[in-house]
């Protein structure tokens, strides 16, 4: 099953999945097939990032954000990614991705993305930031205001340490991008 397909099948199925609520996760379920597999016959580097993608759309869904976003012009977008792999997902292993939104500061979300083996072992962690662009008025959003738009009376918890030096070295790599 390729891309589209997964997308289709994530989005014609959120619904049974009920409303995403701060704290929750999203939970898909794939097994690798040979479209995901590179030479060492397991799951390809680009094939997490994609699968990571479907987590945070079906968020998007389930909380109401793509259709609140489409309403005022928004864009949710990814700002960055870091990845750690532990384990191998080999072909036609089933496996989860558990995607979470963590906390957030300012207009930076902060996410994490989980790929867990059959047998309930962690086999790649993916932390990501994002944001939503507000196309007219030129500006990201503010989370707390993204947050009260959707109807959600929540405050982030403090970022880790850990959250914290990611946010750090994401905004260094974005100031060295731009300054080339």
């Amino acid at each position: 099953m390729y891309v589209w397909a997964r997308f289709a099948r994530m989005a014609l199925t959120a619904k049974s999945r009920g409303a995403y609520r701060m704290g929750d996760e999203s939970r898909l379920t794939f097994r690798c097939l040979p479209t995901d597999i590179d030479f060492n016959i397991h799951l390809n580097n680009a094939r997490y990032m994609m699968l990571a993608d479907l987590g945070r759309i079906d968020i998007f869904i389930r909380a109401g954000l793509i259709a609140l976003a489409r309403k005022k012009g928004w864009a949710p977008m990814l700002g960055g990614l870091q990845t750690v792999y532990v384990r191998e997902i080999k072909l036609w292993r089933n496996f989860q991705v558990v995607s979470s939104i963590e906390t957030w500061d300012g207009t930076q979300v902060l996410g994490a993305h989980r790929f867990v083996l059959d047998n309930g072992e962690t086999a790649a962690l993916m932390k990501t930031t994002a944001g939503v662009y507000d196309r007219a008025g030129k500006r990201f959003v503010d989370i707390q205001e993204l947050a009260a738009e959707l109807g959600y009376d929540v405050t982030p918890r403090t970022p880790t340490e850990a959250e914290q030096a990611f946010m750090a070295s994401h905004r260094g790599l974005r100031a060295a991008a731009k300054g080339s």
